[in-house]
């Protein structure tokens, strides 16, 4: 990819969801930015996440999070309009094997309606709702292609230290993702594996997702021509490797509650390692005279959080010019 020319304003480290929205907010705020990653975008976590944007919110920190999750959703309901985001409005099933009935909470979540008998899929707690859905490797394209228009390319380049991007801009987000782990020294951010098979698909338009599961789960989440059927989480395990057993599991798991995914053809398998943290970090310090913000820690819901984080960022550079 291209060198970088002329004076840059922000560095941001990371080319996944968080890194690219945020420097897509930042650019076409009118600040020079840069994007230097260590992976392409399609190769980052974020390629394979499920991508239902929607739910209860229960990150810490709870109120910061709220908030973060209304702006992107307000984003996302707008980019469902758009024809090349990969981005859709879609009805599904929300359930979970903890509790018993609907909760509360669950009334005030769009397009909400209490499943019938039998829709459960053997599950205590299940209801219907309406969230936008996003079919992540296209979504980022989509960013990469909006980040390419306000002037931006990502840079194929690792950053070796804070301390060394610190030099090359006045302000340096910080958004590697697990990558936090090592770059920020941060000992509380640890990988959370997850696996998807990735089928063909045979005509589902509705989601399925299962939350509340701590190591495996079941849900999927129908694209155009696809299917992203879940899911692990395996805390503390930096393996990429796929593994077979899970990728049976998961399909007994996703045939039982849809039948219509018996026999469809497995496209791929993927992993990724999540950013898990007791709670998302978006703070900033002083390096080597820069300013260097800090966006990571977001676990499973690194989509959910882009737009409302991206936001913040953008308001704390601007106040501070």
């Amino acid at each position: 990819m291209a060198e970088p020319t002329g004076v840059t304003d922000v560095l941001v480290i990371g080319a996944g969801v968080t890194g690219l929205t945020t420097a897509v907010c930042l650019a076409e705020a009118g600040l020079k930015v840069r994007v230097r990653s260590a992976e392409l975008p399609g190769r980052t976590t974020s390629a394979v996440a499920g991508a239902m944007i929607g739910g209860p919110v229960f990150t810490e920190p709870l109120e910061a999070a709220v908030r973060w999750q209304e702006a992107s959703l307000k984003e996302f309901t707008m980019l469902a309009g758009h024809p090349d985001a990969g981005v859709r409005i879609a009805r599904g099933r929300l359930v979970s094997r903890l509790g018993n009935g609907v909760p509360p909470w669950a009334e005030r979540l769009p397009g909400f309606q209490p499943c019938d008998p039998g829709e459960h899929a053997g599950f205590p707690v299940a209801f219907w709702i309406s969230s936008p859905l996003a079919d992540m490797p296209r979504y980022l394209t989509y960013l990469v292609e909006r980040l390419g228009a306000a002037g931006v390319e990502v840079e194929l380049r690792p950053v070796a230290s804070l301390e060394s991007a610190a030099t090359e801009a006045p302000v340096v987000v910080n958004c590697s993702g697990v990558g936090a782990h090592f770059l920020a020294d941060d000992p509380e951010v640890h990988p959370v594996r997850g696996q998807h098979v990735v089928v063909e698909n045979p005509g589902l338009d509705e989601f399925f997702f299962e939350r509340g599961a701590e190591t495996e789960w079941t849900g999927y989440m129908p694209h155009a021509d696809c299917v992203v059927l879940g899911g692990t989480a395996g805390s503390g395990d930096w393996s990429l490797t796929p593994d077979p057993e899970q990728t049976e599991a998961i399909l007994r798991r996703c045939v039982a509650v849809e039948p219509r995914l018996e026999g469809a053809r497995v496209l791929g398998v993927e992993v990724g390692l999540r950013p898990g943290r007791k709670r998302i970090r978006l703070d900033e310090e002083t390096i080597n005279g820069s300013r260097v913000i800090h966006s990571y820690g977001h676990g499973g819901v690194g989509v959910s959080m882009s737009w409302g984080c991206a936001h913040d960022i953008r308001q704390m550079i601007l106040d501070y010019r």
